[in-house]
């Protein structure tokens, strides 16, 4: 590997370091988007029937928020709830929205930066390959003589950094692409959860008076 870096030329480590950042992207939102960390298959049906007879205390709606990020938006309509009696369906649905926002910015942490890294490592690959042919056509002599040792080294920093940008592009790609599927997925959880758990908090709100 250390032959291949070293055959590659300076123009390899921009390369070098995208791939490190781009691996430390991948394995922190593979662990960060689990699902028993976003949305666990039966939070809200738990939820659902602690709530079915009174709405429950500051510490249940403390653990719940720290359950993953479907319960910190249920908590945070709990609380609104807790906080105002007679809250109108409108304000809780505004809530709800602002919690599913604020939730969504979290699971996208970090994705522009690995799209990014997928849009730029070809053209780093390319900067590296007009680097090599400079210095091909650099090592030709005015007479017509080249060098042999400059031209193979040419070659080799034209080689290279265009297969290692593609090699850190491709993977970077894929796995944007899926990290926002799986987004657009829980985003889709996120607002059947809400839309479920509307009308329940809605019957422990007290009717307004009118004035």
């Amino acid at each position: 590997m250390l032959t291949i870096i070293q055959a590659a030329g300076w123009p390899i480590w921009p390369l070098i370091l995208c791939s490190v950042i781009a691996l430390t992207i991948v394995i922190e939102r593979l662990v960060s988007l689990r699902e028993r960390r976003v949305a666990p298959p039966r939070l809200l049906d738990e939820v659902l029937s602690v709530t079915r007879a009174s709405l429950p205390n500051s510490d249940v709606v403390q653990k719940l928020a720290a359950n993953s990020v479907l319960g910190g938006m249920l908590a945070s309509a709990l609380r609104a709830v807790i906080a105002e009696p007679r809250i109108g369906e409108d304000a809780l649905r505004d809530v709800f929205e602002s919690a599913g926002r604020a939730a969504l910015h979290g699971l996208e942490r970090y994705l522009n930066a690995l799209g990014t890294i997928a849009a730029a490592a070809p053209l780093l690959g390319l900067f590296g390959t007009v680097i090599g042919m400079i210095e091909i056509f650099g090592s030709q002599a005015p007479t017509g003589g080249g060098n042999p040792a400059l031209l193979a080294h040419g070659i080799s920093v034209a080689l290279y950094n265009t297969a290692f940008g593609l090699m850190v592009a491709i993977p970077s790609l894929m796995f944007y692409r899926y990290f926002r599927g799986r987004i657009d997925a829980y985003a889709l959880d996120l607002e059947q959860a809400a839309e479920r758990m509307l009308p329940q908090l809605m019957r422990f709100a007290l009717p307004r008076q009118s004035a």
